[in-house]
């Protein structure tokens, strides 16, 4: 029998469709199983909601009218926009955990289906995912930021630089952390990494999976800055909810 010539990744999708029945990971409803089989079924891909207007024209973070946001106030010049696809509600927090957690890389076109309409990416550019530190990267065995902007790359015809962008230190989980301490655990956490091959005049466009507070983005967007990129621009799969009165204030 001829040796298969099938990317080693298209033949262990093969061996999981045969050895996992086909099901949706969060409904678990039965999925036809075929070659692009999404993992996530379409009935869960539309409950999936956007994140709602009105939103700040910088970071698109939900807000009211005769309020200014100060999530993006002190953001450096630069940095010139961040957008969403989703609003993380239950069913969109699975599916990051999925991603994220679980092992499951190739949820990322699910998620990245959702991401391609945002104007950032329209704009073109090279797509920069958002290292993970060391220890994580050999625990989950892959960067799902990284995952995310390959699905994207795939559908957008954009390039990805893994190697721009280096993560310097290792940081804590953010999880239960306040939006002043997300941004002291991430200060200096990121640097420009001298092997990467960006282009003079190429956009940056960061990939993330959620923004919580932006604390993550900034980091990032400001080593990126401070090594010489004209400008920076993000998208991340959801966004998380934070009560109006942590994101602004009256004008």
């Amino acid at each position: 029998m001829p040796r298969s010539t099938a990317p080693f990744a298209e033949r262990i999708e093969a061996v999981e469709r045969w050895l996992l029945p086909a099901e949706c990971l969060l409904c678990r409803e039965r999925l036809a199983a075929t070659a692009a089989d999404p993992l996530i079924c379409a009935v869960c891909r539309s409950r999936w909601r956007p994140v709602p207007h009105p939103r700040c024209a910088r970071c698109a973070q939900p807000s009211e009218p005769g309020r200014s946001c100060v999530i993006c106030s002190e953001w450096p010049s630069g940095f010139d926009c961040a957008e969403s696809a989703v609003w993380l509600d239950e069913s969109a927090r699975r599916a990051v955990h999925a991603l994220k957690y679980d092992g499951w890389w190739r949820v990322a076109p699910s998620l990245a289906e959702l991401m391609v309409r945002l104007a950032p990416l329209r704009a073109g550019g090279v797509l920069v995912p958002i290292p993970l530190g060391a220890a994580r990267q050999r625990t989950r065995g892959y960067n799902q930021s990284a995952k995310l902007a390959q699905a994207l790359a795939v559908r957008l015809g954009l390039r990805v630089d893994e190697r721009l962008l280096a993560r310097v230190r290792e940081t804590r989980s953010q999880t239960a952390l306040t939006p002043d301490q997300r941004s002291a655990n991430l200060r200096g956490a990121f640097a420009r990494s001298g092997r990467g091959q960006r282009r003079s005049t190429e956009r940056i466009v960061l990939v993330d999976d959620v923004f919580t507070t932006g604390a993550t983005l900034v980091s990032a967007a400001k080593a990126l800055l401070d090594g010489g990129a004209p400008s920076v621009t993000a998208v991340t799969f959801a966004r998380a909810e934070l009560p109006l009165a942590a994101i602004s204030r009256t004008v």
